[in-house]
């Protein structure tokens, strides 16, 4: 099945119940038994539902994985992966990874013993560095949040395997469209669903899929005992947003290479991060593991206050969080999505005060090109 076919046919495409043609909304919390522990495969919503399986084995077809996981968000998807690990295990990420990652690393899964070391995995070196005896697994965010960052997910994955790690990959930005790191070697991929799978600013979910039987068993243990599952509603959405996923992307992308093109000639623009530029560092790699390069952007202006003028000034650009919709958003990292990060870590990393990121959406994008242009010029 080729890639839209899948996303329109895969997974459970019609209801086996009814024969209908789109997902029912399963609005339910329990199920009638036979007898005592014979049922129809569903007997508690927490432990599953219609719909959300539905999204579930659509999402494992399109990762390539043995299960699929539905939460309801993607940082709740982030750690009930993360539940996997005891205290006193380590795991090494990429060290520009999404803010949210970052924080509940640092200031909630620490407290319970897991470790974590935050190195630029782009160059695998400081991966097998941050390596030590209690490691357990190698956390990758490609391309990253929001410098478009890009590791190696094969070499990544083969360098955990050497050490018997587990590679995590956050596949948000490139989405199963784009890139499959199961296929590269990894273990687990997650989503932030709110994201491009989505689409429409509607909906906020978070999506795992595991290449084991073993993961799928542990995985659903951690998330049937904590409960922070996707109700129907949301997972209904979910396959919707999905079904147009293929045609999204590639309007997506269309639109932003011709904004790229555009701000690598405006003279406010002192730096644009963009892994489809030959001039990105990672460039090839980004080439040779997914077969596109995604609709987001991140420019630098020089300045907190240029940022400001910018953003107060846009007219189809959004000043909002979040990221992936139909609608073009514009933010400022700093203050924005990687506010939780300490000012001297993001100086470290890059992600400086007039450092811009934009969402490209679908508009006609000569309206997004004389809109970031009237920005700019104020």
């Amino acid at each position: 099945m080729k890639k839209k076919t899948k996303l329109i046919h895969g997974g459970i495409p019609t209801d086996p119940q009814t024969g209908a043609v789109s997902t029912p909304i399963y609005q339910v919390s329990t199920y009638k038994q036979d007898e005592v522990g014979k049922h129809k495969g569903f007997e508690y919503s927490r432990s599953g539902n219609p719909t959300r399986h539905a999204l579930e084995e659509l999402i494992k077809d399109l990762e390539g994985g043995e299960r699929g996981f539905a939460f309801g968000s993607g940082m709740a998807a982030i750690t009930a992966v993360m539940m996997l690990f005891n205290s006193g295990d380590h795991v090494v990420l990429t060290d520009d990874v999404y803010g949210g990652t970052y924080r509940v690393m640092t200031k909630v899964l620490n407290r319970l013993g897991i470790e974590s070391t935050f190195v630029d995995s782009s160059n695998p070196a400081s991966i097998e560095e941050a390596i030590r005896d209690n490691t357990k697994a190698v956390y990758i965010e490609t391309p990253t949040n929001p410098l478009l960052k890009i590791t190696d997910i094969k070499e990544a994955a083969s360098l955990a395997k050497k050490h018997g790690l587990l590679t995590i990959v956050d596949n948000t930005f490139s989405t199963p469209y784009w890139q499959n790191p199961l296929a590269l070697g990894a273990d687990i991929v997650l989503h932030s669903a709110t994201k491009y799978l989505g689409g429409h600013s509607d909906v906020v979910a978070g999506l795992v899929v595991v290449n084991s039987d073993q993961l799928a068993e542990d995985l659903f243990f951690v998330q049937n005992s904590t409960g922070g599952v996707l109700g129907p509603q949301d997972s209904w959405l979910l396959i919707r947003g999905i079904k147009t996923l293929g045609l999204r992307m590639e309007e997506h992308e269309i639109n932003t290479k011709k904004i790229v093109d555009f701000l690598l000639q405006h003279p406010k623009v002192s730096k644009v991060y963009y892994p489809g530029l030959e001039s990105h560092p990672n460039h090839e790699i980004a080439k040779a593991q997914a077969s596109g390069f995604g609709g987001m952007v991140s420019f630098d202006v020089g300045s907190e206050e240029n940022a400001d003028r910018l953003l107060t000034n846009t007219k189809y650009f959004t000043l909002a969080e979040s990221l992936g919709a139909v609608e073009s958003l514009i933010s400022v990292p700093a203050r924005m999505t990687h506010a939780s990060i300490p000012k001297d870590r993001r100086d470290e990393l890059g992600i400086t005060d007039g450092l811009v990121r934009i969402s490209v959406g679908l508009e006609d994008v000569e309206d997004l090109i004389e809109d970031i242009d009237q920005a700019l010029s104020k």
